[in-house]
This record gives C-alpha cells, structure tokens and sequence, in this order.
C-alpha cells in the first residue's frame, strides 16, 4: 500500500477535526450559522477554481454530457452542504470528541455495508470476523468516549 495514501487519509482526519472548529467560530463571528455555511463553501469554490486553472488536466465535459448523468451523482454537494451545516449546528452542544466518535461510527457502519454490498460501485469486501470485530471495537470505543 502506498504510504502516500495512509498519510493524506490522516491528514484529511486532521483537517475535518479542525474545519468543525472554524467553522463554529465563523458562525460566532458573523451570528448566522447558514451564512458561515455558505461562505465555507464559497471560500472552498474559489480554492477549487484556482486548482482547477493551476492543476487541471482532463476534458471539461459539455452541457450536453452533464445532462446525461444522473441526479445522484450530484448528491455529493448535498451531502457537504448537510455535514458542514449540521456540525456547525451541534458541534458546541455535544463537543467536538463526541461529534467526531459518532461520525467515525456512521461511517464505520456505512461503509461496511458498502463494501460488502459492493455498493456504488466498490469492489466487495465480505464482511468477515476481523471486519466485525473491528467496528463492534470502534463502535465499543466511541461509546467509552461518549460516556464521559
């Protein structure tokens, strides 16, 4: 496995972990959780955008072709625009250990129905005694963690 990978895997842990703080003290700033929401995502916009002009390399697709996809493959805005909303919604009221524990045991089990399902089109990876007692381990500790 390329050790690239397990590091920017953590490093996008890190970031999450922080961007739930600043973009609570954005809401705090500007008094409109909605607003801070939106400016994150417009600040984010303007980063790809300079990406995309720097870095891109690939065909931009023509209306014609985004017309053709399906409505779901869009979802993932949808599914940002959710995650940043609510986690600047809760984040102060639960804190950020226990916010964190209960997304990583979403993801957990998610993502290991998708993977044995072989859903969106992943390759399937079996759920298996390991796997299960991995997330009944992880799913053990967020619960440890909660119980403070």
């Amino acid at each position: 496995m390329n050790w690239i990978f397990l590091i920017l895997a953590f490093l996008i842990g890190i970031s999450n972990a922080v961007q739930s703080g600043v973009n609570t003290q954005l809401r705090e700033s500007i008094n409109n959780p909605i607003l801070a929401a939106m400016t994150s995502f417009f600040v984010g916009l303007l980063v790809l955008s300079i990406a995309f002009a720097c870095f891109n390399q690939n065909p931009v697709p023509s209306l014609a072709d985004l017309k053709q996809v399906s409505w779901t493959r869009f979802m993932g805005g949808v599914l940002g625009a959710f995650y940043v909303i609510t986690v600047i919604f809760i984040v102060r009221n639960i804190g950020p250990a226990n916010m964190m524990c209960l997304i990583i045991a979403g993801q957990m089990v998610t993502v290991m129905t998708i993977d044995h399902l072989g859903l969106q089109g992943f390759a399937v990876h079996q759920m298996n005694l390991p796997r299960i007692l991995g997330t009944i381990l992880l799913v053990a500790g967020v619960y440890l963690i909660l119980k403070n």
